[in-house]
């Protein structure tokens, strides 16, 4: 089984991109971010005519999350993240997939900091940290996966020099980060390749893909009920290289 993660950074605008990605690549779970899409605009018969099935959760110009199954309709579980009921962002989406549980994330970025956004960015950290906890106690098979918009570690990015005051490589996101690690999730990239640089991201700016000035963070974190299927993992970097490409590549793992 192959679960993969994409912050598509515009699914009608990158459209021909991600179904490309989706022929060659070819996982049996996609998770995207940064659909930016309204509800009723998501390209789902194109999507259905790839192959895949697919829930999601639009807002606009901004946000958004989804889920892609090859050849099955996700059984959705949730729609929104717990803890915060006035919370309207779309940054969460969850579902059974073959015997899996899913999420979707995209965790707020938290730029300018300090500031208000970075509170909140704070605020939902904590709330994912207090589900995630309920998800590994269960005992089922979970993968969440996504755009956490957290580099865990300097070795996740190819220098901090310009980077410094991001709210991406602050203190309190990266402690954060750790803490749910901490409840037992497996980082599956970093466990697969615990030594070499991994890039998830690079920047449009300065030439950053070019450089191969890159960080990593979009990450999926496995419970215990599933670490020990781990096969592989991986970033698909071409995909970042094509023409109109989002500034993100896929990661993805496979599962025995």
């Amino acid at each position: 089984m192959k679960i993969a993660t994409f912050n598509i950074n515009g699914v009608n605008s990158r459209l021909e991109n991600l179904l490309r990605w989706l022929h060659e690549a070819r996982p049996d779970v996609a998770c995207l971010q940064e659909i930016k899409v309204a509800q009723n605009a998501f390209p789902i018969e194109a999507i259905r005519q790839a192959g895949y099935g697919a829930i999601w959760r639009g807002q606009g110009r901004h946000h958004g999350v989804a889920i892609l199954a090859r050849g099955a309709d996700p059984v959705e579980t949730r729609r929104a993240l717990p803890g915060d009921p006035a919370d309207t962002e779309a940054r969460y989406i969850e579902a059974a997939v073959n015997g899996v549980l899913v999420a979707s994330i995209y965790l707020p970025n938290g730029n300018p900091q300090p500031g208000p956004k970075f509170v909140y960015k704070l605020a939902w950290f904590e709330r994912l940290i207090a589900h995630a906890g309920e998800l590994f106690a269960s005992g089922l098979p979970v993968v969440l996966a996504g755009d956490y918009n957290v580099v865990p570690t300097d070795a996740d990015i190819y220098s901090t020099r310009s980077w410094k005051d991001n709210a991406l490589l602050q203190p309190e996101p990266r402690a954060a980060y750790a803490r749910m690690l901490e409840q037992g999730w497996a980082d599956a990239l970093r466990s697969r390749h615990p030594d070499e640089p991994i890039w998830t991201f690079w920047s449009y700016l300065r030439n950053r893909w070019e450089r191969d000035a890159g960080f990593r963070i979009d990450h999926l974190l496995l419970s215990a009920g599933i670490a020990d299927r781990l096969e592989d993992a991986g970033v698909d970097r071409r995909t970042r290289g094509e023409e109109n490409a989002s500034d993100h590549a896929p990661a993805w793992i496979t599962l025995r």
